[in-house]
């Protein structure tokens, strides 16, 4: 056993276009994400929000409503809220036109607000405009139908208070960007299918000398499997953990806090990826090359899929045909990645890592029943 383990080791680290796909692509494909939008990705945990600007026109300020709207406005205006009162109405629409505003309001007996297109912006002045109109609204009723409770009406406008209190779950604030290095490290995950295709070859006599010399040894085919296997997992993990390290201290993006919970998912990312080249391996009787070149669209096509090149894509999946994304490994690892690093779902965690653990047990059950059921001839 040992002497199976030593020689798989050594013969696997010398193969050295596999372990150019296995450990330095990702890494040189992390380089290329860094220096293409990753170095202005901050976990902060803290959101920032940028002052809404907009202009206050006074059509028409002798009425009681208008009055009122425009002492409101002032009350408002804040670090939140940035208003612009010396404006004329030919100047405010002439920076809403260029983006230096948001929106206008106008001052007048039924006040209004004029925005040159949708967001977050107009949507805070829309909702400013609103809350006006209803607490105005509400005066108007009590003083028709209640005159003698406005005292206490105006009390309780006057002494808002906030209803809610913040509450972290642990996640972190997600830079779209980020995603891209989720998917990254599950593609690489993924590549561990290169180590896993090659070793098959090896098990096969009527493809390689090695395999014709492994094929008529004594030793248990089971043996032989778990043997490689183990090998495999143990160098892709090393690599993995390598790629880790690289983009977590190097390149400075956070992956996440649990680190214990982190080395997991790599671990089973590992096994998941040498399963799937064994397997692919042992139940193919093409050429290496051959091999070789589709176990590249055997881990890119996950891998896009998962988010890789289109960062959305993945959720685009997941809107219109979600089992894909449970199929596909690539996907299952980048979210479990997710949960650990954005969302801390320790549920949607362990789903995650039950499903790889199934996949890797029928990968497995498919390689060793692809070597078991060979038998030749002559060798």
């Amino acid at each position: 056993m040992f002497f199976l383990f030593k020689y798989r080791f050594l013969q696997t680290i010398r193969e050295v276009s596999v372990m150019f796909w296995a450990l330095a692509f990702p890494v040189i494909l992390g380089t290329l994400f860094y220096f293409s939008f990753g170095s202005g990705i901050e976990s902060t945990g803290e959101e920032t929000w940028d002052t809404v600007k907009a202009a206050v026109i006074a059509e028409d300020d002798s009425s009681e409503n208008a009055e009122a709207f425009h002492t409101f406005l002032k009350e408002a205006s804040g670090k939140l809220l940035k208003l612009r009162w010396d404006a004329t109405e030919a100047e405010a629409l002439e920076m809403l036109d260029e983006g230096k505003i948001t929106g206008i309001y106008y001052v007048k007996d039924t006040p209004s607000l004029t925005v040159g297109k949708n967001g977050l912006g107009e949507s805070i002045l829309t909702g400013i405009l609103d809350s006006y109109n209803q607490n105005f609204a509400l005066i108007q009723e009590i003083a028709s139908t209640h005159p003698e409770q406005l005292p206490q009406a105006f009390e309780a406008l006057n002494d808002y208070r906030q209803t809610t209190r913040e509450e972290t779950l642990g996640g972190q604030t997600l830079d779209p960007n980020v995603q891209y290095f989720f998917a990254l490290i599950a593609y690489a995950c993924l590549s561990g299918a290169f180590l896993g295709v090659r070793a098959s070859f090896d098990t096969q006599a009527d493809l390689s000398p090695l395999g014709a010399r492994r094929s008529v040894t004594p030793t248990h085919k089971l043996k032989l499997v778990i043997t490689d296997m183990t090998v495999l997992v143990l160098i892709h993990f090393i690599n993995i953990l390598i790629l880790n390290v690289y983009i977590s201290q190097v390149l400075g993006i956070s992956l996440g806090d649990d680190l214990p919970s982190l080395i997991l998912v790599d671990f089973m990312g590992s096994v998941i990826g040498v399963c799937m080249g064994l397997a692919f391996g042992s139940i193919s009787k093409m050429s290496l090359s051959m091999k070789m070149g589709l176990s590249v669209a055997l881990t890119l096509v996950p891998g896009f899929l998962a988010g890789l090149m289109f960062g959305n894509m993945k959720n685009l999946i997941e809107l219109h045909c979600p089992v894909i994304n449970r199929l596909n490994p690539a996907a299952v690892l980048s979210d479990a990645f997710y949960c650990l690093g954005i969302y801390n779902d320790m549920e949607r965690f362990t789903r995650c890592l039950l499903i790889l653990g199934a996949m890797s047990i029928l990968l497995f059950i498919t390689a060793f029943l692809g070597v078991r059921r060979e038998s030749y001839d002559s060798i």
